[in-house]
């Protein structure tokens, strides 16, 4: 179970509201953090939890972390050497010239076999791996595709992972907020929740 202890390093993503001021490359601990955040900045989408999670994914094959960058260039290099220097096609998504230079600059590293680095792992668990861990966000598997993927067939149950309904947004950042408001919306959601699960249990009861 990967559980959630704050929301410290989270952004909010509101397509109808320009919050790039509040994107930055500290976003995510370093170790899971993806490539285009260090070298967009200000560009990044939800895909890049979906890399996050593919590093957690990947430390728990071997119990071992993936990337463990000492500083943001080793951090760069750690994960270009295990998935291979991106195409001229995968560098279009990197919107700051400096950052593309510089990466044209570095010698080309080849990919790494997955397999090579965890040759007990499940195949299906190493191809899930490969489309978290795909450089380009566009490219990179959604979290929709990647609880439907073949790897997790044991556990996929639509019925008991549902989406939010609409998006959640908030027309201001949650740092503006007073605690106990804060504190009042948390309850609020909270007790919200509470409410669903038992109007669910007594439908399935009733169907039973």
């Amino acid at each position: 179970m990967n559980c959630i202890c704050d929301f410290g390093l989270a952004r909010v993503s509101d397509p109808r509201t320009d919050h790039t001021g509040f994107l930055t490359e500290y976003v995510a601990t370093r170790w899971y953090r993806a490539p285009e955040v260090m070298l967009n900045s200000k560009g990044y989408t939800k895909s890049m939890d979906v890399w996050s999670v593919g590093c957690i994914l990947a430390e728990m094959l071997n119990n071992r972390p993936l990337f463990p960058g000492k500083h943001y260039l080793d951090q760069l290099n750690l994960i270009l050497a295990v998935i291979g220097s991106p195409s001229e096609e995968d560098l279009k998504c990197i919107m700051n010239e400096k950052a593309r230079s510089y990466l044209k600059s570095l010698s080309q590293k080849p990919k790494l076999e997955w397999a090579s680095l965890y040759p007990e792992a499940d195949p299906r668990a190493l191809d899930l791996l490969d489309k978290m861990l795909t450089f380009d966000p566009n490219k990179r598997i959604t979290v929709e595709e990647a609880l439907a993927h073949p790897y997790l067939d044991e556990y996929y149950d639509p019925n008991e992972e549902p989406v939010c309904e609409h998006p959640f947004t908030y027309e201001m950042e949650l740092d503006d907020l007073p605690k106990e408001q804060l504190k009042e919306l948390i309850w609020l959601e909270a007790e919200l929740h509470r409410t669903r699960l038992q109007e669910e249990a007594a439908k399935s009861a009733s169907v039973a």
